[in-house]
């Protein structure tokens, strides 16, 4: 997948999963605009990619911050064609009758908020320009309860349906929007489940976990006309037929 010339946006840009992608996509010809929470780790990635990448600290739970770095993108890179909804939290994993609530709505400030904020500051600027490729990390947990993840659960159900609607909305004005499933992934979130010691996930081995660079090789190919089938949908990277197609099986 050939992204020259093309600029893309990547939320939790510092590691794991967002910095895998952004080091892809600008190996594939594109410009990327890293936003995160961590300004040092983002100014290292930027400054390892090189002149197609900037910095962009940002707390995607608060709108006008994402509008701000949505316009710095445009400013550095003179427009927006992809933007990837990657950052996320598990935090507090703890029964819902027992959860802090203020943490509780801390997960739904990044994992759902934090997604309506990127698509509410990227979206009008795509419509404008003709049409826009919206990706966001997705979940098994979107479809299913596991004990002590009430507020992640909640928040990536709550996503895909954002992700659906982007696709009601805008389909027929050049809008590509999918969510991603990854499957268990080996990053820092992994360490965390894996010591709370709660559910099935947290008893799995890090082996068990897929690369991040396979997700960002997921995302890469999403990009392009082969994942059209797949608009308004889930892509699943447990599914051998998908891991085929970019290349992982």
């Amino acid at each position: 997948m050939d992204l020259t010339g093309k600029t893309a946006l990547i939320t939790g840009a510092s590691r794991g999963i967002g910095a895998a992608a952004a080091r892809l996509f600008a190996e594939a010809g594109a410009n990327v605009a890293l936003v995160a929470r961590s300004r040092e780790a983002v100014a290292e990635l930027a400054g390892e990619i090189g002149p197609k990448a900037i910095a962009i600290p940002c707390d995607i739970s608060r709108y006008w911050e994402m509008d701000q770095a949505v316009q710095a993108c445009v400013t550095a890179f003179g427009g927006l064609d992809i933007l990837v909804n990657n950052a996320g939290v598990i935090e507090p994993i703890a029964p819902l009758a027992g959860a802090d609530p203020d943490a509780w709505g801390q997960v739904i400030d990044v994992n759902l908020k934090g997604v309506y904020h990127g698509m509410r500051a990227a979206l009008p600027l795509m419509l404008a320009q003709g049409g826009g490729t919206v990706l966001t990390i997705g979940s098994g947990a979107a479809h299913r309860p596991l004990e002590g993840w009430s507020a992640y659960c909640a928040s990536k159900a709550g996503a895909l349906m954002l992700t659906r609607m982007a696709d009601e909305e805008g389909r027929a004005r050049g809008i590509r929007a999918i969510s991603l499933s990854p499957g268990t992934v080996a990053t820092q979130m992994q360490r965390t489940i894996k010591a709370s010691g709660v559910n099935a996930v947290s008893a799995l081995e890090w082996e068990d976990h897929i690369p991040p660079e396979w997700v960002a090789k997921a995302l890469l190919w999403m990009c392009g006309p082969e994942a059209n089938g797949f608009l308004g949908d889930e892509v699943s990277l447990r599914d051998e037929g998908i891991r085929s197609k970019i290349g992982v099986a």
